[in-house]
């Protein structure tokens, strides 16, 4: 049921390899096939000067793979329960949209990243001064009084700085008119609101219960730092301006740090086996240990493609919609996807990749951010995550 030798040694070459260009310290493969994880490794370290190898069970931050392994999934459920409509306009579900021209968009069209919302809005910039440090005025280094909204476990937000970003959603600059895909966590930060609105409790909440302790899923969740020790957790990026710490066990993204570690776009934590339950339940039409998650047909409805403007599903990420015609080291998310293929990047160098076709999941994790951020790109220009794609389809058995 394994990989064939030369796919397993061409994986090890590409991760190795990366880790030595120092395109990230360290990083978990695995691979699972007709549903039996057929290959998982770790590589490397956790930081680039640790004696702490890396190991199966170390727990990552996924970032913007928390889209679909908690919001999505999440919307899936309540849609199938009724209590979602996709067709329905997101102000029905979020009052305090009413009266702006936020109301009136669809959720269909917040989770195919079509709704006219930026892209980003940079919280942290408001509330730090010229040097780069937060606003005394709205945090404490200790949780106390109004300061209750964790966003590290030495900065402490006013409760009442949250609903200032969601007024800034409110009243930032929507694209009107013809739809434009625009990838943007705002759509998802919404989404993430609607989750909690239409299941009555938060989404960290819902996710757990409806989706990560039935499916034994013990390492996914969100402020892995109240569970596990940090030992257990790979670090990210040594964050020079804002929280000014190292950035370990709290979400990397700064603005759901500021949502209190959990948001509808990032803040989710996993290791690789966990989070292949959640995608081999996906792969099995909703099913997973003799339950029902969900129904096949709402899968293939969110899974498929959704739109003649993007490469999107329903919140899902898809391969490239010409793949066919570019060259095999220009195709997303790699040239031997299916155009059934479904899942999602994360910034912080984490993939998840299902290819019903080929009865096929494939998990990359790494913490490519530490320590320097956004500034090492060397996971992306080396093409680190599709090159080891193509090995896996490569050494599938047959």
């Amino acid at each position: 049921m394994g990989l064939r030798a030369a796919s397993t040694e061409a994986i090890e070459k590409i991760a190795l390899d990366g880790i030595t260009q120092k395109a990230m310290p360290g990083c978990v493969v695995l691979v699972a096939h007709r549903g039996q994880i057929i290959y998982e490794k770790a590589f490397g370290h956790t930081t680039y000067d640790s004696s702490r190898p890396v190991s199966t069970q170390t727990i990552y931050d996924l970032a913007s793979v928390t889209k679909t392994s908690a919001t999505t999934v999440c919307l899936m459920k309540l849609y199938e329960q009724g209590k979602v409509d996709l067709k329905a306009p997101i102000g029905q579900y979020l009052p305090w949209l009413q009266g702006s021209n936020k109301a009136n968009l669809l959720v269909e069209n917040l989770l195919l990243h079509q709704a006219g919302l930026n892209a980003f809005i940079p919280f942290y910039k408001e509330v730090t001064d010229s040097s780069g440090r937060a606003t005394p005025a709205l945090f404490s280094p200790f949780k106390t009084g109004p300061y209750g909204t964790t966003v590290t476990e030495q900065l402490y937000l006013h409760n009442a700085w949250p609903d200032t970003m969601y007024a800034r959603i409110v009243a930032s600059k929507l694209a009107e008119g013809e739809l434009k895909y625009v990838y943007s966590d705002n759509d998802f930060i919404l989404l993430g609101k609607i989750v909690e609105a239409a299941a009555g409790m938060p989404l960290e909440a819902y996710a757990r219960q409806t989706f990560y302790a039935p499916l034994g899923m013990h390492t996914t969740g969100f402020k892995p730092y109240q569970t596990f020790e940090l030992p257990k957790i790979a670090p990210t990026e040594f964050e020079k301006t804002f929280r000014q710490q190292q950035l370990w066990g709290t979400t990397h993204d700064p603005g759901a740090a500021m949502f209190g570690n959990v948001a509808g776009h990032a803040g989710l934590f996993s290791n690789a086996a966990d989070l292949a339950r959640l995608y081999q339940m996906l792969l099995s039409g909703g099913q997973f240990g003799g339950k029902t998650y969900l129904n096949a047909s709402t899968i293939a409805q969110f899974t498929s493609y959704q739109s003649p403007i993007s490469r999107r599903g329903l919140g899902f990420d898809k391969p490239e919609k010409d793949n066919a015609r570019r060259p095999a080291d220009k195709a997303y998310p790699s040239a031997s996807a299916s155009v059934r293929t479904y899942g999602h990047t994360g910034y912080t160098g984490t993939c998840v990749w299902v290819d019903p076709t080929r009865e096929l999941i494939y998990i990359f994790l790494s913490n490519r951010v530490f320590p320097d951020g956004g500034e090492n790109t060397k996971l992306s220009t080396l093409n680190i995550r599709s090159r080891i794609q193509e090995a896996v389809y490569a050494g599938l058995p047959r």
